[in-house]
């Protein structure tokens, strides 16, 4: 794997590289309101419990194995490093951290539920 990928967004690569198992990541937009499954509306001021986030790998190191970038993967919001780079805010975590991964490539798998847990 190259430690030194761009996502599909960006024309030109980030001016970093990712050492040992570090996985960049650009948050989802989770701010703000929100719906229920029933179609109620939660304001972006209503306490919850331990939420974890999805999030889009953008950046790899040489050592990560489970993950590539352009795959959603899951994470907990409170056990994270920003870091800003361009103009762009990024979220800088260990490849263990990262709770689950969501990949187009895991979808023709035996036993695939979307997910590697």
């Amino acid at each position: 794997m190259s430690a030194n990928r761009n996502d599909s967004s960006q024309n030109d690569k980030l001016p970093i590289r990712m050492l040992h198992d570090r996985v960049l990541v650009r948050q989802e937009s989770g701010e703000g309101e929100r719906r229920s499954g029933g179609g109620i509306l939660i304001p972006a001021t209503a306490a919850v419990g331990r939420r974890l986030a999805w999030a889009e790998v953008v950046a790899v190191g040489q050592n990560v194995r489970t993950v590539e970038p352009g795959d959603r993967v899951l994470f907990d919001p409170e056990d994270r490093a920003e870091v800003e780079v361009r103009g762009t805010a990024y979220v800088l975590m260990r490849e263990r951290d990262l709770h689950a991964v969501a990949a187009d490539r895991f979808e023709g798998s035996q036993d695939s539920t979307g997910l590697y847990l």
